[in-house]
């Protein structure tokens, strides 16, 4: 007989950007080319100069353990570039470097919800906030938001969300999956909200350097200096700078509660790799050159994905403020016949855009927005120009024009 696992599991989906990934990577073992619009994974290398202080790194034997929260090299570095571009300066002992954003969020749920907690989350979000915040035993409160209001949540419908049981608000800004962001005028409201209440307010910035068309970022703890005292700021080098193997995270904390995570992570994964945060803290550090050119170029291919998708029948796309994702209605695709019967929701639409264009994408309903896929546009121009034409002749020949 099979032993039990834990209960905490079976409410906790599995990450669907990954199982698509799978899904993807079994085509591509059988010979054909797909388009890899799924993971949210740049294209580009680290800049040189960050590989470079990482093999001058290994040279020197860095090797061991660090201290668990991060070298002091590396918060300085954090310290000195949140400084420079967001426009407030943490402290170091603010400071919890761990092995990705990712982790950096998984420890927050682990120092601060319990069971009968809840926490707020706009829909569309990321998937893995919701999941994190199950497997702790707490509840996420989702808030819908509309794409005619930028799948932004406005002040009121945070407001009615709120309840005496509350611990805190995610936000992502900007956004994966929809590439939207609050503009500093929008954070004002909401941090209206969050003054009349007891409760934590967690932001990801991951994405916060990659915003087009002259939109400026807003951090919080630049715009909120009298919540500091229960914000939390998660960060790190995965989309900035390509360095999403490196695995280098943090968040920045009031000190009170980054000693609480440094016990969590000291019971769970102690230090980041010692050479990762060598290469981390050189990214912060060093020259900013790669960073803008991969952001135009970046920009380029959102145009160039969002232009494309729009000129599909059947499909709506709204142009993003940032990150590297176009989140689009395909509901004008529903009753397209496909060898699985005729599609009906938005998950039939992605699995059949990856059988019969080779398309890989992610269907909306793992974000909480059913009736979307989200494209990712961190790949060549020629793979969206190509992904977008197969697109294109599979819903021509799905409707007898081919």
């Amino acid at each position: 007989m099979p032993r039990k696992l834990a209960d905490r599991l079976s409410a906790v989906a599995p990450s669907a950007t990954l199982a698509m990934a799978a899904q993807a990577a079994r085509l591509r073992s059988q010979g054909h080319k797909v388009y890899p619009f799924s993971v949210g994974e740049p294209d580009f290398e680290p800049p040189r100069h960050v590989l470079d202080a990482a093999k001058a790194a290994i040279d020197k034997g860095v090797s061991h353990y660090t201290a668990v929260t991060g070298t002091p090299e590396l918060k300085a570095a954090i310290c000195a570039a949140t400084e420079r571009d967001r426009g407030y300066r943490p402290a170091p002992n603010e400071i919890t470097v761990s092995c990705g954003a990712k982790h950096a969020l998984f420890n927050v749920a682990l120092g601060l919800y319990e069971p009968g907690d809840e926490v707020v989350i706009p829909a569309p979000y990321w998937v893995s906030y919701p999941e994190q915040v199950r497997i702790v035993g707490a509840t996420p409160v989702i808030v819908e938001t509309r794409e005619d209001q930028g799948f932004r949540m406005d002040a009121a419908s945070l407001e009615r969300a709120i309840t005496e049981r509350t611990k805190a608000i995610i936000l992502c800004t900007p956004s994966n999956p929809t590439g939207s962001a609050y503009a500093e005028s929008e954070l004002r409201a909401l941090l209206d909200v969050v003054r009349r209440h007891d409760l934590w307010l967690v932001v990801d910035e991951i994405y916060a350097d990659l915003t087009y068309d002259g939109f400026r970022h807003a951090s919080v703890p630049a715009i909120a200096e009298d919540l500091r005292s229960r914000t939390i700021v998660i960060s790190g080098v995965s989309k900035t700078y390509a360095m999403t193997g490196w695995r280098i995270g943090w968040s920045i904390t009031p000190p009170e509660l980054s000693k609480v995570l440094d016990i969590v992570q000291s019971q769970s994964t102690t230090n980041a790799t010692a050479v990762a945060q060598v290469a981390a803290a050189a990214a912060l550090s060093g020259p900013q050159d790669a960073v803008r050119e991969m952001r135009d170029a970046f920009a380029k291919r959102r145009d160039r994905m969002v232009e494309g998708l729009r000129s599909i029948p059947g499909v709506r796309c709204r142009m993003p403020e940032g990150a590297f994702y176009a989140f689009a209605d395909v509901r004008g695709l529903y009753g397209i016949p496909s060898p699985n019967g005729t599609i009906q929701t938005d998950l039939d639409v992605a699995m059949w855009l990856l059988e019969e264009a080779h398309v890989a994408s992610v269907a909306g309903t793992p974000f909480g927005a059913p009736g979307y896929v989200r494209f990712s546009y961190a790949c060549s121009e020629s793979d969206i120009d190509g992904g977008i034409e197969a697109i294109r002749a599979a819903v021509t020949a799905s409707r007898g024009g081919g």
